[in-house]
């Protein structure tokens, strides 16, 4: 059973994460306001969930040996493009990251969103979660073939 709440767990993070990412840049797309950039952080903050999500319950499965050895995943080149891919996307998730934490600075400080959410910047946020997500599916194909016995050496 252990091994089945894992694996849910693991691909419903997958799933909300992709969600969050696309929904928080779609909240940055619209013209600034308050009620479009407390939907960009509430998503941003279910994308950070999803995240810990993915990556504890990975790391479970990888150390836990709750599917296969921990050897099977080091030997495997699927496992080593899904985590080149993991990487990918939270070296993307710096630039959003970093730029939501300045903006939730400044919403505190009593600034509003049409101060300093910038529509250039809010669209660059969205096509990153997009190529996010994209890399996400690319995942998944790669998890799928890993899972399957593909990539042992």
């Amino acid at each position: 059973m252990l091994r089945i709440a894992l694996a849910s767990a693991h691909l419903l993070a997958l799933g909300i994460g992709m969600m969050a990412t696309v929904l928080r840049g779609s909240a940055l797309r619209e013209p600034p306001s308050v009620a479009a950039f407390r939907r960009a952080v509430r998503m941003d903050t279910l994308w950070g969930i999803a995240a810990a999500l993915w990556l504890a319950t990975g790391l479970w499965r990888l150390f836990g040996a709750t599917e296969k050895a921990t050897a099977y995943y080091y030997e495997n080149t699927w496992f080593h493009t899904k985590m080149g891919l993991f990487v990918l996307i939270v070296l993307l998730e710096l630039y959003p990251m970093m730029t939501l934490m300045r903006w939730r600075k400044l919403a505190r400080g009593g600034a509003t969103p049409e101060s300093f959410v910038l529509s250039a910047t809010g669209r660059r946020i969205a096509l990153i979660g997009h190529v996010q997500a994209t890399l996400v599916l690319v995942m998944i194909v790669a998890a799928t073939a890993m899972a399957r016995g593909y990539g042992v050496r």
